[in-house]
């Protein structure tokens, strides 16, 4: 049976379009909603127990309204399903799954339901509007956009941005930068996501990538591809340094990004509210791209290491607070724009220092192999760092050494190979003494001595350790070993993991991991 027919309305068809036009909605989800509102008032006049629901004919704008009531065996709502038994008396065609459709006259709109109908209509236009946004705007992150200040509220900041409104939060503010109604504003598409409320687009005029894009935008070379920016560090609305990379030799990228008596970067100096910012050249040599990230201060020396990601950084005793910086500033933003952690030092305390271990390494030279203060220094001067490579260098490359004869060379080498094997048997005494176990002895990345230490701290199983903290290790250890934070954390978890105990989680991880990949096929 066909659903009786209203007479035609093209004036909602006029309606949907109106409304499809202003809101930028497809027209067919507005007559969806409308569709909606219908069947609500429907249901408010027939009973909400019934299936009822509307149409709207696309072309003529006549509306259809009838009850729909499911054939099947398995009844479990007697108002909106029916047997096929009784359903084939009424229609002896039908078959199971099908519906027996009842038509309903049109309804006459009293004024409540006239009321519901247009809240179910607005919700849903509303709920397709924000939808719309944030397919339109989800793509879009990390583009510079422009808009005007709507509203201000407890220092966050509402931008009409056209088609959407975005929220730029006080944080993502430029400190002490004011902003008031009808103030045009360009910022970063930071984030878009769904909330409870609808989509939210977050701005952000804060953020690195934000200086980045205004440069682009700025210096043709760099939308071109010429120049590249390598890394940003920003300390928001005071300074800011940039490095930047040119592809082709004949480029000056620092020279293009400044521009003409500094017209390129005076426009987003600017724009940024006056943030003083040092563009620097971007060098794969680590040690003189950090150079180069600490100006204007001079450097003297450079110390890599690799391992801890350090670098040590020597300036004559007139730059210690130019390369510092007012509260660190200079020395923070070089960091994180070279990715190293950086250590300061002037000439008179790395002279200071450097003094202090070639001293202490003399002595342990003068007590581990009974040498006078002048061999010790000779050693410490030649760049033996410890008893180790005394007693197992080359001998030729021992007699090398200025004074040294090869009878004195080998004699040498002779009292530090017994020294180690006394230390060596010293400590395995140690050991047993303080009954420390012998999965831990034989874990592999512990020297003998560091576990003695660990056993004079009553760490004495392999359990024990997995259940150090990293900074504790550390501190057992003391001097027996040079231990960074993230050597002692990766010991410990392989310490963990092989005592077993992430073999359930890492069994939960897989499988959640493989229903995950299962739903996604689905």
């Amino acid at each position: 049976m066909e659903a009786t027919s209203g007479m035609p309305r093209p004036e909602l068809l006029q309606v949907a379009d109106a409304v499809a036009r202003e809101k930028g909605i497809d027209r067919d989800e507005v007559l969806g909603a409308m569709e909606q509102a219908i069947q609500k008032a429907g249901r408010s006049r027939y009973g909400h127990e019934h299936d009822i629901r509307a149409h709207i004919d696309r072309k003529t704008g006549e509306i259809k309204l009838a009850r729909f009531i499911e054939v099947t065996d398995d009844i479990e709502n007697d108002f909106t399903q029916m047997s096929l038994e009784q359903a084939r008396i009424r229609d002896e065609n039908i078959n199971l799954g099908e519906f027996l459709i009842d038509p309903l006259p049109p309804i006459d709109f009293g004024r409540i339901a006239a009321q519901t109908a247009k809240q179910v209509i607005v919700q849903k236009v509303r709920d397709a509007e924000r939808e719309r946004q944030f397919e339109e705007y989800k793509d879009r992150t990390d583009e510079v956009i422009n808009g005007v200040v709507k509203r201000v509220e407890f220092g966050n900041v509402l931008v009409d941005i056209g088609r959407a409104e975005a929220i730029l939060r006080r944080e993502e503010l430029i400190p002490r930068e004011t902003v008031r109604q009808g103030d045009r504003v360009r910022a970063l598409i930071l984030d878009v996501r769904r909330e409870q409320r609808g989509p939210q687009i977050f701005l952000s005029r804060t953020h690195p990538t934000f200086m980045a894009k205004l440069f682009a935008q700025e210096v043709p070379e760099i939308y071109d591809g010429i120049i590249e920016i390598k890394s940003v560090a920003r300390d928001p609305g005071s300074r800011a340094k940039i490095s930047v990379l040119s592809s082709d030799s004949s480029i000056d990228p620092v020279g293009a990004c400044v521009g003409m008596r500094g017209s390129r970067v005076q426009a987003v100096v600017a724009e940024l509210q006056g943030e003083k910012i040092d563009i620097i050249q971007w060098s794969e040599d680590p040690a003189t791209f950090v150079v180069n990230a600490l100006a204007p201060a001079e450097v003297t020396k450079v110390v890599l290491d690799e391992e801890t990601n350090r670098i040590e950084v020597v300036v004559p005793d007139d730059q210690l607070s130019l390369a510092i910086g007012r509260r660190g500033q200079n020395v923070r933003l070089a960091s994180q724009l070279t990715g190293w952690d950086i250590d300061i030092l002037t000439e008179e305390d790395e002279s200071e220092r450097r003094q202090e271990e070639a001293r202490k390494r003399a002595e342990m030279f003068i007590k581990a192999l009974d040498v006078d203060e002048v061999i010790a220094h000779l050693l410490v001067a030649e760049g033996f760092t410890s008893i180790e490579e005394v007693g197992y260098v080359p001998l030729a490359e021992l007699a090398e050494i200025e004074g040294f004869e090869e009878e004195i060379a080998e004699e040498l080498r002779n009292r530090a190979r017994t020294f180690l094997s006394e230390e060596a048997e010293r400590l395995q005494k140690r050991r047993e003494e303080l009954k420390v176990a012998d999965d831990l002895v034989e874990f592999n990345g512990l020297s003998l001595a560091v576990v003695v230490r660990l056993g004079e701290n009553d760490v004495k199983t392999l359990e024990d350790f997995a259940d150090l903290a990293s900074d504790e290790l550390i501190e057992y250890i003391g001097d027996a070993d040079n231990m960074t934070m993230d050597q002692a954390n990766d010991l410990i978890m392989e310490a963990r993991r092989k005592l077993g105990w992430f073999e359930g989680l890492e069994d939960e991880t897989d499988e959640t991991s493989e229903d995950a990949v299962e739903g996604e096929e689905a």
